[in-house]
Parts: structure tokens; sequence; C-alpha cells
């Protein structure tokens, strides 16, 4: 039979699928949503991966930057000093903090818009490039997002996300510590498929990114993505020590405009 949904349709569900059950997630320690912006702080000399060089090639000379779910400002500032000034926007007060803070320590003309995108899109209006790293996944309304994304680049969009849904490689770990057997996840083709469908042709490239954390730091957030007691955590290390190698497949999807 075939699937007559539409693609945003299907990403919605397969999003709106994985939530995590409410008995679980109220009997949980802490949030299990919760990111510490140092995870995500930039490097002094940023990797030179595709979606870098994407961004670099929509500026050229020179440009403005605004980057969406900013978080501590990686995607942006990898871009420096191509980039002459930064736009960051993130729901999260902590991670917006962190990417205001590493900009003065830089000396990098800069503004924060405190906010969810695309609430927050009449509010910064237009840049060169927009670049949105690591955000599609927690977007169950993914077209009008890229849409608002597409509308606030002057130049083009550099999107970057896991080719699968970045928890997917828990699933075995939820069934075993709840019995819980996970939905499908959504992959980079779900995305694609609503880029298309919103009249959008990203370039797409495939690529490989090292673990960003060591064994010990990646049982530790497990655990909190679990919904454990962060006394489990050497539990939850044994157990990710009986997996198969953690995926690092990366995707960059861009566009001119």
């Amino acid at each position: 039979m075939s699937d007559d949904r539409s693609a945003s349709a299907r990403w919605r569900e397969l999003l709106e699928g994985r939530a995590i059950p409410p008995e679980i997630r109220e009997a949980a320690p802490g949030s299990p949503y919760r990111h510490e912006p140092r995870r995500f702080a930039a490097p002094e000399q940023p990797p030179d991966t595709p979606s870098r060089r994407a961004g670099l090639a929509l500026l050229g000379e020179g440009g403005t930057v605004l980057d969406v779910g900013c978080g501590a400002g990686a995607a942006a500032l990898a871009l420096l000093p191509t980039a002459t000034h930064l736009t960051g926007t993130d729901h999260a007060e902590d991670m917006l903090a962190a990417f205001g803070a590493e900009c003065d320590r830089r000396g990098v003309p800069h503004r924060t818009v405190h906010g969810a995108w695309p609430e927050t899109a009449g509010e910064i209006g237009k840049a060169d490039a927009v670049v949105c790293h690591h955000v599609g996944y927690n977007t169950a309304e993914l077209a009008p997002f890229v849409a608002a994304l597409d509308a606030a680049a002057s130049r083009g969009v550099v999107v970057e996300m896991t080719a699968e849904h970045p928890t997917a490689w828990l699933d075995p770990l939820w069934e075993r510590f709840h019995g819980l057997q996970r939905a499908p996840a959504a992959t980079y083709h779900d995305a694609l498929a609503v880029l298309h469908e919103s009249g959008l042709d990203p370039q797409v490239q495939h690529w490989d990114r090292p673990p960003r954390d060591d064994t010990r730091a990646q049982a530790e957030l497990a655990c909190r993505r679990l919904c454990l007691a962060p006394d489990r955590v050497d539990e939850v290390a044994a157990a990710i020590a009986e997996l198969p190698p953690r995926p690092g497949g990366m995707m960059t999807l861009s566009w001119s405009r």
C-alpha cells in the first residue's frame, strides 16, 4: 500500500512517535533533553568540514551570518574571520549566553536574540548566510522552519544534521532498561523529502565526524537521555560497550538563493 502522507506529515509523525512515555519522563531525575553549553563550545581552530566550506563559499570575501539554534556558536564562529557580523538565536538562555560570551572574548561584532525559530525570524531580519546545525531533529514542523531559514538568507543556507536521528543508537538501551521498543527513527532522507516538498533543492554531502565525547561523557549523557538516575552511569557504560560502534555519519544540506 502506498504512503499518501505528505513528507511534512511523515516527518512530524516520526518525531512525535519517539516521544518519551509520560510515566518514564515524570520519573526521571532531571530533564532528558538538557544540553550543556560546554559540549557545543567552538574550537579555536574549527575543523574543515563540508558545512564550514559551504558557509565560506556563500560568504565569499565577507558577509553577515545568522546562526539558528546557535548553541554556543560553533557553526557561526567557524566562519570567522570571513564573517563580518554574527547573529545568534536560540530558545535556551544558557546557550545564547555562551554564544555571546565567546563572541565578546574574540571581539566579534554580534547580536543575540532569545526565542524559538521561526518565531524570532521577524525580529532578526536577513543575513547573507544562514547556518543551522543539529536542530532539525528537534523540529516537528520542519517545512515552515526551513522556509523561514530560506527567507532570512540573502545568499544561501547551510543545514547540518546527523544521517539518522541522533538518539537512534540508544534504542537497544531503551528496551534493555525500560522494556520499551522505540518507534522508527527519522533520517536525513525524510528531512530531504520535506525540503524537496518545500521547493528547495539542496546540495547533499555525506561525511563522517569522530566521536565528540569520551566513553565516560557518552555514558553520562546516555544515562540522562534514558531518564535514569546518575548513579546508574556505570551500568549504562557497560551496556554501551556491548553495542556496535556508534555511527558518525553527518550530512550537510546547502543551497544558494
